[in-house]
């Protein structure tokens, strides 16, 4: 079966990337979000990241 990424619907703080990136890798969402604000604050290329992956990735279909 193929696996494919979705912002996830259930667990989501702003628009559920961190969440949909979490549930594709099988991790921890916390662990995705400490990355993410990490990078944000040091690179300062997240918050942009963040917006694009908001506007591409999907969310998940309602079953």
């Amino acid at each position: 079966m193929c696996k494919k990424l979705y912002r996830s619907s259930t667990d989501k703080q702003i628009a559920g990337v961190c969440g949909g990136i979490a549930e594709y890798f099988n991790i921890d969402p916390t662990i995705v979000r400490l990355l993410w604000a990490f990078i944000s604050l040091a690179y300062g290329t997240g918050i942009i990241a963040y917006i694009v992956c908001a506007i591409v990735i999907p969310e998940r279909p309602k079953d």
